[in-house]
């Protein structure tokens, strides 16, 4: 899995990442103006059956996006110089900290959860505080795993140890991934074919 998302093309992994969330809201927006009333403008009993595969979809989105990040770290790993290996551990926990709990998260809003609510299992604010601060942490955690991603990448290109401001341009494209996909993946596929 690691190689398929290193030697693919920055185009292959910007429609992979991105084109079911694009496919899904185009559909959302086709249906509201299939058939429209002349009240509202727009159907909205065309879309609520939609809402339900909202989750199924940015699970999807979530788990692709995560596996692409994780493809960069450790596919990018032998291409350090084994003098400047980087530890992996923290990275691995901060990696699977936000990914179970984003996944929580979305089955949790799905709805799952209502039927412990409705045994009389209600969630009170112990559980919204826990949310927070799982929140937080997690957001802590991203910040990491891309900070890990955009230092294996720089290191892997210029073969020495760097610090932040070598590698903070790399940092900010892989925050705002929807962008740096083009510029990013480019320079992996270099380094996979060289």
């Amino acid at each position: 899995m690691i190689h398929f998302f290193l030697k693919r093309k920055h185009w292959q992994i910007f429609l992979l990442l991105l084109g079911l969330p694009l496919l899904f809201q185009g559909y959302i927006l086709y249906s509201l103006f299939v058939n429209p009333t002349p009240e509202t403008g727009f159907k909205t009993e065309n879309i609520s059956p939609l809402f339900g595969w909202l989750p199924i979809i940015m699970i999807v989105s979530t788990i692709l996006l995560f596996t692409w990040l994780w493809s960069l770290a450790m596919g990018l790993q032998k291409y350090i110089p084994k003098e400047i290996s980087l530890k992996t551990r923290t990275f691995k926990w901060c990696f699977f900290f936000p990914f179970l709990y984003i996944l929580f998260l979305m089955f949790y809003m799905s709805g799952l959860f209502n039927g412990l609510k409705n045994n009389g299992l209600v969630f009170g604010d112990w559980f919204i505080i826990l949310i927070y601060l799982m929140h937080i942490f997690s957001i802590f955690c991203i910040i990491y795993v891309l900070y890990f991603v955009a230092k294996t990448l720089k290191i892997a290109e210029v073969k020495q140890k760097v610090r932040f401001k070598d590698f903070a341009v790399e940092f900010f494209l892989l925050s705002f991934y929807i962008l740096g996909i083009w510029i990013i993946q480019p320079r992996v596929n270099k380094l996979v074919k060289d």
